[in-house]
């Protein structure tokens, strides 16, 4: 595979360019050879959890609108409750020291979180969205949102883009417990972050 012109010798967990899946005949890297890497070509970006290499797709347009749907929300919930929460857009890392560095496509953190945690080195999060499209909802699902409960994320919502859906989890006793999957004109609560409501709908448009 070349990336920028030079042969990337390098292992990459991906089924074929732009679909990020996972692999266990891989290599396994550290946080220092991790930021030494290349963007893809073509787009997207590299995550990495425990050391293994995923390359996430690029979104694609529907998955911006709905981002930015989501990113009103939650930032009229922030502006309006200042004590509870601090929204962190798309680019914001959540990462540790165990070799993993993830990238939500948005997340809340409480206030008191913000109070022992350095807001460039966030390790957890407390409500974290992730959108889907084809090419990485399993991913999305699996490894990633396994992760996030193992690092203490207490509430995962996966908006699928195909399905008009929203799939709200929360973290029981270290693992995901399904509080519901949302769709249509009803509204539904978040239940880390009560009055935070959204309805499918108006998120996914048309």
């Amino acid at each position: 595979m070349y990336c920028g012109g030079r042969l990337l010798e390098r292992t990459i967990v991906t089924m074929h360019a732009l679909v990020a899946s996972a692999s266990p005949l891989v290599r396994r890297y550290t946080l220092d050879e991790f930021f030494a890497l290349e963007p893809p070509p073509g787009g997207g970006h590299y995550e990495l959890i425990a050391g293994v290499l995923y390359m996430v797709p690029p979104p694609t347009g529907p998955h911006h609108l709905v981002a930015s749907r989501l990113v009103v929300v939650f930032a009229g919930y922030a502006a309006a409750h200042p004590d509870r929460c601090v929204l962190f857009v798309p680019r914001t890392p959540v990462w540790t020291a165990a070799n993993t560095y993830l990238e939500p496509d948005l997340f809340l953190v409480t206030t008191e979180r913000l109070t022992v945690t350095d807001a460039g080195r966030l390790t957890s999060a407390d409500l974290v969205v992730e959108i889907l499209s084809p090419a990485s909802a399993m991913y999305d699902r699996t490894a990633k949102a396994d992760t996030y409960a193992a690092l203490g994320v207490e509430e995962l919502w996966l908006a699928d883009l195909e399905k008009r859906t929203i799939e709200q989890r929360v973290r029981v006793e270290g693992t995901w417990r399904v509080a519901g999957t949302h769709t249509g004109a009803a509204p539904f609560q978040s239940v880390r972050f009560p009055g935070l409501s959204v309805v499918p709908d108006d998120v996914f448009g048309g």
